[in-house]
């Protein structure tokens, strides 16, 4: 059995460490849009529209204001995309662009 060295132990470390920073996933970043929805018209539409928002996989939170006709969708940038969150709002009947 060959002895081990602190030389050995340190090249394990690292090679260790290099391993697990290039195996490790891209840390989710959570981001925030508003997206103006015109199209609702009625207080039922809010339903629908978070209903298709919240089918979207990584959506953590929205909230849709009837008033405004805006909606306000929390979501991991690493799982969707602003393109996604308005294709489904669109695919509902409810085109959206994000609002400024």
């Amino acid at each position: 059995m060959k002895n081990i060295t602190s030389k050995h132990v340190k090249y394990l470390l690292t090679t260790l460490a290099l391993g697990a920073l290039i195996t490790a996933p891209a840390w989710a970043a959570a981001k925030i849009v508003t997206l103006s929805v015109p199209g609702m018209t009625c207080a039922a539409c809010l339903f629908t529209v978070k209903a298709a928002l919240s089918k979207v996989d990584g959506v953590s939170k929205i909230d849709v204001q009837f008033e405004q006709r805006e909606a306000k969708v929390t979501f991991d940038d690493t799982k969707t995309n602003v393109q996604k969150l308005t294709q489904a709002t669109q695919d509902a009947g409810y085109p959206s662009t994000v609002k400024n």
